[in-house]
């Protein structure tokens, strides 16, 4: 299981990491100089049942959420982190707003450094965490206070993150075609290029040939090490350090995913469903520039909408992302929009088709096809596609857009009865 932190600046995420793993995440000079989180940190901690449990420490500044989204793009579990005597502050509720956009389902919250004030000063804490949790995914879960310091309810959490570890139930694995998202690479003397990230679908394994996108290089996995530990595989759900051969450090970084040659198609535009935030000061409109952020990339992106068009405050609609530079992305990945100079998220949504057609179709037949897309299972979205679309169903690129291999496109055509 991989759980996020997330909160405001200050509110001791890092500080509670290291209580339960042991391990300072912040590990770059101007961090320790500064005694803030600037970019991501890792470290992992075994449960008494054996499972692993990684952690990723975000930044807590407005000034680095960019680097936020980075780390939360393939976790399972969030931990919000929120200082008993600071209470819920500006980055608590952009970072509740961003884990309720990505559709994370799992988490608790965390009442920080509880040692700090009256019981009474907790309770109201307490009482605000419940109330603005209300509404979103993570409401109705785990609240917990502890102190770092003093070692309050750290075992007590421990055993929540536990349960939820021996709970979790992972889909990604099986009759997919592998999708690495990379988030940091570097070089090691006498190794060679090595790039860290976390195993979004499938699998990867000691030898496997594959292909950075969107850049298109071809590479060779030379090794993996898993928490530190080398490994011959790892699996979907995981965080694991690939050695890789083919590629100089300067062609790859952040943003970038390794993938299976397959699934190499770099997208400029896609159809999407986009939420916009409740709070927004008014509609989203056509053509209007935003910053999209897709699994650990951050690109500048316009919303296309039919002419008049707009997207109310806390409603959603159909819309296409046009970016300014390839991208990859597959149906279903989540995303963020940010405001024109990254300063403030206003929305997030799901891709819906990553490759919509260029010629014009007839608006009210295609929103048909999109609406049959929007299945989140491959079986529904096929029979609903077979069902309404006169063309029947171009199977290579399904398969590619859902990411399923050929065996289980095969299974699937013989389940739904198609020809």
């Amino acid at each position: 299981m991989i759980v996020a932190s997330a909160g405001h600046i200050d509110h001791g995420k890092t500080t509670l990491v290291k209580a339960l793993t042991g391990v300072d995440t912040d590990r770059l000079p101007e961090e320790k100089a500064r005694g803030i989180s600037i970019d991501l940190g890792f470290a992992h901690w075994q449960t008494g049942a054996g499972a692993t449990v990684g952690f990723v420490d975000v930044p807590g500044h407005e000034r680095f959420v960019r680097n936020m989204l980075a780390g939360v793009c393939a976790i399972d579990c969030v931990m919000l982190a929120i200082a008993a005597d600071d209470g819920v502050m500006p980055q608590t509720r952009e970072h509740l707003s961003i884990v309720h956009l990505m559709s994370i389902r799992h988490g608790l919250a965390v009442i920080t450094k509880a040692d700090c004030v009256s019981p009474s000063r907790l309770e109201e804490v307490t009482a605000d965490v419940r109330d603005l949790l209300a509404g979103t995914r993570l409401a109705g879960t785990p609240i917990l206070p502890v102190s770092a310091v003093t070692g309050r309810g750290i075992d007590e959490l421990r055993d929540v993150l536990a349960s939820m570890a021996e709970s979790l139930q992972r889909k990604a694995q099986v009759g997919k075609r592998l999708r690495y998202a990379i988030d940091r690479a570097f070089t090691v003397p006498g190794s060679g290029t090595v790039v860290t990230g976390t195993v979004f679908d499938g699998s990867v394994s000691d030898g496997d040939r594959l292909r950075v996108s969107p850049s298109g290089r071809d590479v060779r996995v030379r090794g993996i090490q898993v928490h530190g530990q080398p490994a011959r595989h790892a699996m979907a759900g995981e965080r694991c350090a690939l050695n890789i051969s083919g590629a100089e450090v300067a062609s790859v970084r952040r943003g970038q995913w390794l993938v299976h040659p397959v699934l190499h198609a770099p997208v400029q535009r896609m159809d999407v469903r986009l939420r916009l935030l409740e709070g927004e000061p008014g509609p989203l409109r056509h053509w209007t520039p935003v910053h999209l952020h897709i699994g650990t990339a951050d690109v500048t992106a316009r919303v296309a909408m039919r002419r008049g068009a707009a997207i109310e405050p806390g409603t959603s609609a159909l819309a296409q992302l046009i970016v300014d530079a390839p991208i990859a992305a597959l149906h279903g990945d989540r995303f963020i929009v940010r405001d024109q100079s990254a300063r403030r998220t206003i929305g997030g949504g799901v891709v819906v088709d990553p490759w919509p057609p260029r010629r014009r179709t007839d608006p009210a037949q295609r929103v048909v096809v999109l609406e049959a897309l929007a299945h989140e299972e491959p079986k529904d979205a096929l029979r609903a596609l077979a069902a309404c679309d006169p063309a029947g169903v171009e199977l290579v690129s399904f398969g590619r857009s859902f990411n399923v291999d050929d065996a289980t496109l095969a299974a699937l055509l013989h389940e739904t009865g198609l020809v």
